[in-house]
């Protein structure tokens, strides 16, 4: 199914975008891009293109790990309403946890909010290394992964040479989903009510997002670290929010300094990418042009990307689970697709 949307200030705009966009559902369809469902562009706060390969608009879509940036946002209202700091220590809002940690270490008490919404704690967990003690599959096993994510021992890391190397912005990136799971528990704890309702009604409301389905831990806890089933269209609000400022229909949900604070890069992840607040800050290269984003990702090769520049938002949702290119591909769509029909 097809709906494209036509605003008077878009008019001329998408008259031009339409040839490579074409392109776009003649290359998915032909099988060119595999497992691609839904591709929803904004501009200048407009729908102004959707295209559904799988199901309709009101189909949920399961991002996976879109849903950490979605968790810092939770976290900026929580901070807005001087429920929460950044500084806020972990071990401090979850007391029971910290009785009975295993591994115990003066600088797990040191845990704050901002190590986990950074990637950057120091216990060894990371998800993009089999052989870590806290990669997210060792998780899911067990049935309290809040403890087995705090129980987990401060990482080490190898280096050459007798000094370390400061990292980029004083922070060692590593991947670790549990660690932003910890933060589901930390946000209850701080705001006297569980993760999913707080979102619904701090969040998904203001933004007229209606239906959402989370994923629950064996202890019934929310997963603010992946599986949120969201629109694709709810998906492009999540991001046209911080485009915005932190403002909807003349509503302030995150304070701008917040919006600017999380898209501001805290960790470096490669010689390409950087980390924000769980948003990834991201330079696409196309049309010997760079375009600086900051993107929502996850398995499968999901992407919601808002660009500055542009004044665009792109939310491109995948199935593609687990497979080999399966980023390379929604990038390619970015770059080769979007960003061309977009900066016409």
């Amino acid at each position: 199914m097809i709906r494209i949307l036509l605003t008077a200030a878009c008019l001329i705009q998408l008259a031009s975008a339409q040839l490579p966009l074409a392109k776009l559902e003649s290359a998915v369809e032909s099988g060119e891009f595999k497992k691609i469902s839904s591709v929803v562009v904004l501009r200048h706060g407009k729908p102004v293109y959707e295209h559904y390969f799988e199901g309709d608009a009101s189909t949920l879509r399961d991002t996976r790990s879109a849903t950490k940036t979605i968790t810092s946002a939770l976290v900026g209202i929580a901070i807005r309403e001087r429920k929460l700091s950044l500084d806020s220590r972990i071990f401090a809002l979850l007391p029971s946890r910290a009785a009975r940690v295993q591994n115990p270490d003066p600088r797990k008490a040191r845990i704050a909010v901002e190590d986990f919404l950074t990637m950057s704690s120091c216990l060894e967990c990371d998800d993009w290394n089999d052989a870590s003690r806290g990669n997210e599959e060792r998780m899911y096993i067990v049935e309290d992964w809040a403890q087995f994510i705090l129980d987990l021992p401060v990482r080490g890391r190898m280096r050459l040479g007798e000094k370390r190397v400061p990292p980029p912005h004083g922070r060692d990136f590593s991947y670790c989903t549990g660690g932003v799971f910890v933060l589901s528990e930390a946000l209850a704890a701080a705001t006297r009510a569980r993760t999913d309702r707080y979102a619904k009604d701090k969040l998904f409301a203001p933004l007229a997002i209606g239906e959402a389905e989370w994923v629950f831990s064996p202890l019934d806890v929310p997963q603010t670290g992946g599986g949120l089933r969201l629109s694709t269209l709810s998906l492009a609000r999540i991001a046209q929010l911080y485009l915005n400022g932190g403002e909807w229909n003349g509503v302030r949900i995150l304070d701008r300094s917040w919006v600017e604070a999380s898209t501001t890069p805290h960790a470096r992840i490669d010689d390409q990418r950087e980390y924000g607040y769980l948003w990834w800050l991201v330079p696409w290269r196309s049309g010997g042009k760079t375009f600086a984003s900051y993107c929502m990702m996850g398995n499968g090769g999901n992407k919601v990307c808002a660009i500055p520049s542009l004044d665009a938002v792109a939310a491109i949702t995948s199935t593609n689970y687990n497979t080999r290119g399966m980023h390379e591909q929604t990038d390619r769509i970015l770059t080769e697709f979007i960003i061309p029909a977009l900066a016409r």
